[in-house]
């Protein structure tokens, strides 16, 4: 996986992390940020996801699944982009990234790799 996600960083200007994580925050894969920035990344995430889904039960007619957040701050963009049953992409990037085509660089790849990030639940029996 580590080629695809570089191959995202170079297609796109200005990316500073990618990362692959679990619904549940576990880094499955990352390229431009060491471990423990990703390992953190990936934690945050989790919870943001997790946000994002409560948000959508206020939309009574949708599939309350979140698909895709931005999050523009001083210094660059925050991208999270479900990508597969129970996975998700992460992205940061620096504010000269263009935004479109980010968002069409991460659906390319979401589309190309979704089946192969997923994750399947966690069971309690499994837990050690």
């Amino acid at each position: 996986m580590d080629w695809m996600l570089k191959d995202l960083a170079d297609g796109v200007p200005h990316v500073r992390h990618i990362v692959v994580l679990s619904a549940d925050g576990l880094r499955m894969a990352q390229y431009g940020a060491g471990t423990d920035a990703a390992d953190r990344l990936a934690a945050a995430c989790a919870g943001l996801q997790s946000l994002a889904a409560a948000v959508g039960h206020e939309f009574p007619y949708g599939d309350r699944r979140m698909r895709l957040v931005v999050i523009e701050m001083g210094g660059g963009f925050f991208y999270l982009m479900a990508a597969g049953a129970r996975a998700y992409l992460a992205v940061l990037a620096d504010e000269g990234v263009d935004a479109g085509l980010m968002g069409q660089r991460m659906r390319d790849l979401v589309a190309r790799i979704g089946e192969h990030l997923s994750t399947p639940p966690r069971r309690a029996e499994q837990v050690v």
